[in-house]
């Protein structure tokens, strides 16, 4: 007996609305709120990630990829943390030598390849290329992208050129209050072109879809349905910076939206082929209606290096 479509919608909406004003509210705090959400999701989305791998036979080292995930989560807490450490040092009359942020990110991941060779060296479980190929890629994909979450939002109050935007800062009151306010925007406006994407894609594939998007990946995505979803995204995201974005210019946002639109939806391709591979429909049972933490944010994973790249090497360079 086949089932509706729309079996899981209830769960679905009851879900999101706790959780989006909830999310929309931690990323406007951001700082260490923000980074623990993150962290939090990262560290679970891994954890599910390695679940997968072990449906293939893998036996990934997973304490050690979740702390390395962990470390690299917080590296782009690092500018914050720097300031904050070297403030307190200084106000005891000690000037502490404190690695860049990119310094600590090699240590990180140089340290956790290392720590990933020895140990597949005295394990005897499975196969070793196996075992640190599932380590290592889910700590790069997972944990690192998803830290550039924490990056796109750590831009402004530790990167932001000022100089740059002065203009638009003018009669606006205290400059670094609005900064900060920009990055929370930012971010939202990043979470919520994703969720219109998402949202626009499987109800207009739903009622119009007839032409398969990846059949072998994903059966029921149509190419009906992306379409929908990428103008949503672009949409979306070019509402938000005549709202609340004034720094952003409408080519950038046009441009951020068409990334946004088609780096998410390959995001959800790519997780349905490693959850196709493992031969299961969920990354985990973990949200009502929504599987797991993967399944709810293979998106964002995706966007968020391509989005945090753009908008540091572009718009703010």
């Amino acid at each position: 007996m086949s089932t509706s479509p729309f079996a899981s919608l209830p769960a679905r909406i009851v879900v999101a609305l706790i959780a989006i004003p909830a999310i929309l509210w931690v990323i406007l705090q951001g700082g260490y709120w923000f980074f623990a959400f993150v962290a939090v999701l990262s560290s679970l989305a891994l954890w599910e990630f390695y679940g997968l791998t072990a449906a293939k036979g893998a036996y990934p080292l997973k304490a050690l990829g979740i702390g390395a995930g962990l470390l690299l989560n917080g590296s782009f807490l690092y500018e914050r943390a720097h300031l904050q450490l070297f403030e307190l040092f200084a106000s005891v009359g000690v000037e502490p030598s404190m690695f860049s942020q990119l310094q600590f990110q090699l240590v990180v991941i140089l340290v956790f390849l290392c720590l990933v060779l020895l140990g597949e060296l005295f394990r005897t479980k499975g196969s070793p290329i196996v075992n640190a190929g599932a380590t290592v890629s889910g700590v790069l994909f997972i944990a690192l992208f998803f830290g550039t979450l924490i990056g796109i939002r750590e831009l402004f109050p530790y990167g932001f050129p000022v100089h740059k935007f002065r203009h638009l800062m003018a009669s606006q009151g205290d400059e670094r209050a609005l900064i900060d306010h920009w990055g929370g925007m930012t971010v939202a406006a990043i979470i919520v072109s994703l969720w219109v994407c998402d949202t626009a894609a499987y109800f207009f594939g739903l009622a119009f879809g007839r032409h398969r998007l990846f059949e072998r990946v994903s059966p029921k995505k149509s190419w009906e349905g992306a379409v929908a979803g990428f103008l949503g995204a672009v949409l979306t995201f070019v509402a938000a910076q005549q709202l609340v974005l004034p720094y952003v210019s409408t080519v950038h946002a046009v441009v951020l939206g068409c990334l946004i639109g088609s780096a998410g939806q390959l995001g959800d391709l790519v997780e349905s082929r490693f959850k196709r591979d493992a031969g299961v429909k969920d990354s985990s049972a973990l949200i009502p209606g929504h599987g797991g933490v993967y399944d709810r944010f293979d998106s964002v994973v995706f966007v968020a290096p391509i989005a945090y790249l753009y908008i540091d090497f572009i718009i703010l360079s």
